[in-house]
């Protein structure tokens, strides 16, 4: 991602005292569903304030509106830059009193504006196990290099694409008669498994970032 200014010491969520989300997504929002029931199960204290996408077909604005939530559609090519269109959502989130920002496949780098506006409160989930096979095709990547084993990441989201701090990361095998969507199914259940649990840790506090690590402290 571009303008990285690598992760800050200590933990910050925009506004300590709230628990309030917004996701992020350009496509299905299957990692959205996954965090609105653990929501509505009881097994994540948090309320999601807004979906956004930058894409008005984007299946998952149904999700979230069949769940109550708000939705929006910001288009990224309506802006004349990406500082721009990330202060845009920066504002819009900021009016709702965000305090943790969740992208769930959503399809754009996150620039230095939005970055400022939400210092590591912005989390991201990727089907790998980083700093393996970051960005796009991530699974397809993994067959074609011949790893026996892939998985999830659910890490915050830096300037460096992929390679922010790792909050939680899950294994998951690869077989020999693996093919991409194979894997990609099998990956997916781990991410919204882990996708939530991920968020409960950053909104619970304990933390801390040291370099690129996540640490937590000691019950």
């Amino acid at each position: 991602m571009p303008g990285d200014r690598g992760p800050q010491p200590g933990s910050r969520i925009a506004d300590p005292g709230s628990r309030r989300l917004a996701v992020l997504i350009s496509g299905r929002g299957s990692n959205l569903q996954a965090l609105i029931e653990a929501i509505r199960e009881g097994a994540l204290n948090a309320t999601i304030a807004i979906v956004i996408s930058n894409k008005a077909d984007a299946a998952g604005l149904e999700r979230a509106r069949a769940a109550g939530i708000e939705t929006m559609v910001l288009d990224h090519r309506a802006y004349s830059s990406r500082a721009d269109y990330d202060a845009a959502i920066a504002g819009e989130l900021h009016s709702r009193h965000v305090s943790l920002v969740c992208l769930a496949g959503f399809m754009r780098l996150i620039g230095p504006k939005l970055l400022e506006a939400f210092p590591q409160a912005i989390l991201n989930i990727h089907p790998s196990l980083l700093p393996a096979f970051a960005g796009v095709d991530a699974q397809r990547q993994a067959l074609e290099h011949g790893v026996k084993i892939s998985g999830a990441t659910v890490h915050i989201v830096t300037g460096e694409l992929d390679g922010g701090p790792i909050v939680l990361q899950s294994a998951v095998s690869v077989r020999d008669d693996d093919t991409v969507d194979l894997l990609s199914a099998r990956i997916l259940i781990e991410e919204h498994r882990l996708y939530p649990e991920a968020v409960r840790i950053v909104l619970n506090g304990g933390w801390r970032v040291d370099g690129r690590r996540f640490i937590r402290s000691p019950d």
